[in-house]
């Protein structure tokens, strides 16, 4: 019976591992992603306290205070999962201590049995006699092996208490740690919760101030609206004119390669006594829409969704989304965003979100616009100041293309207007992007 329990023992026995290790990578991965979320907001705070230094832009202060509430909103969506990630560690690590402890109560229990036969069986004599009084040699050689491989069970019994009780006492420490981790985060959080709290009630005291001048506003929104719509019939354009352009190059080279196949077959009948030359098949020149480069591009494009890199450097806030939008303060007034607005520092530049060719550079009220093909795929970049690339030029994701234009007599506002097309189709730009 004892000889069975040491082998079972035996057999049990495990290594220690770092329990803690585990824990503190997912500690450390929490508090990374929080960080370039902390940044992201430190970064947009500096641009909205830049925009608010301008009284007389109201509307632009709203949006760009709207942004930031949202960039917030982000934040604590954030600690919320990660606050419900660190609980379900916190349940993980008291499920596995309960579990140390009740096999640390069980291996005790078996020691204090082996202990208490060794006090009844204690003296060297009787561990002698027990070994003498074999009937022969073979039993002899039994007996002595039992009594040696019961002293060294009794041993490992031992270590493994000592053992089993330090991973216990570490285990308690990794759960106090997490604790503290959460601790921690609960209080981010309220602190994150009182500064938007602060944050909306500034914004209904603008949303009240804007209400109160609405008539001065109007012309303002009318403006901008002219403005979009002159904007986006240029864009319009000029993307069917690159539609139809590209067009051409796919029926082209659909005719080359047509030509190539028929003279294939030419010679291949020309060299055959027997049998007949099969038909070439080509296909209708409608079908053809991309050439083969250009479907390969637009292939990678869409691979990339959700990867692609913001089109403009540095610190930025979103301060208006894609489709349609009432403006607040201002009673039955709609616009429609063909894509988004992403305001940045002065200086800020824009960039090109994902390889591709210029397709057109044109400028409209003596501000620079930039249409980029991507395959089928044409991303769009409004209101620079200069522009560093000009049509026909070929373009890598990241690549500098302009710097955006800064308004002066508005506090330097900077503000780049986005777009996505999917040949004539307008998308929304944000699910694209790596935010």
């Amino acid at each position: 019976m004892i000889k069975r329990l040491f082998v079972i023992l035996v057999s049990s026995l495990w290594l220690a591992i770092p329990l803690s290790a585990q824990s503190n990578k997912l500690i450390r991965e929490l508090e990374g992603k929080r960080g370039a979320l902390q940044k992201q907001i430190a970064e947009t705070e500096s641009i909205l306290q830049n925009t608010k230094k301008d009284v007389g832009s109201q509307l632009n202060g709203l949006a760009a205070l709207t942004g930031q509430i949202e960039e917030r909103k982000r934040y604590i969506l954030a600690i919320n999962n990660d606050v419900e990630t660190i609980e379900r560690e916190l349940v993980s690590l008291n499920r596995q201590l309960n579990s140390l402890e009740k096999d640390l109560k069980e291996k005790k229990k078996k020691y204090e049995a082996s202990v208490q036969y060794l006090y009844k069986n204690k003296s060297i004599e009787e561990k002698l006699m027990f070994i003498f009084s074999a009937k022969n040699l073979g039993q002899t050689y039994r007996r002595m092996r039992y009594v040696r491989e019961y002293a060294t069970y009794q041993r490992l019994q031992g270590e493994e208490i000592l053992k089993k009780q330090e991973q216990i006492r570490k285990k308690k420490a990794e759960r106090q740690q997490v604790k503290a981790a959460k601790e921690g985060l609960l209080k981010e959080r309220e602190n994150e919760k009182a500064k938007l709290e602060a944050q909306e009630k500034e914004k209904r005291t603008l949303v009240a101030n804007l209400q109160k001048k609405q008539k001065g506003l109007q012309s303002e929104v009318n403006k901008k609206r002219r403005e979009a719509n002159q904007l986006n019939a240029r864009i319009d354009r000029l993307i069917a004119e690159e539609i139809e352009r590209a067009r051409k190059r796919a029926a082209e080279e659909a005719r080359r390669e047509a030509a190539t196949r028929k003279k294939a077959d030419t010679n291949d009948k020309g060299a055959s006594e027997t049998g007949t030359a099969a038909k070439p098949k080509s296909e209708p020149l409608d079908a053809f829409t991309m050439s083969k480069a250009d479907r390969e591009l637009s292939g990678s494009f869409v691979a990339n969704r959700g990867k692609l890199p913001m089109p403009i450097s540095g610190p930025y806030i979103i301060t208006s989304r894609y489709g349609q939008y009432s403006v607040e303060g201002l009673r039955n007034v709609k616009l429609d965003n063909k894509g988004i607005d992403i305001q940045g520092k002065p200086g800020a530049q824009a960039r090109a979100i994902f390889d591709g060719k210029v397709a057109a550079v044109f400028q409209l009220n003596g501000l620079f616009n930039v249409l980029i093909r991507h395959g089928n795929y044409i991303s769009v970049y409004c209101n620079l100041s200069s522009a560093s690339v000009k049509s026909g030029d070929t373009v890598s994701t990241k690549q500098s293309i302009g710097q955006i234009f800064s308004d002066g007599a508005d506090n330097g506002r900077t503000v780049l207007h986005f777009q996505l097309r999917r040949e004539k189709e307008k998308l929304n730009p944000e699910p694209w992007l790596n935010r």
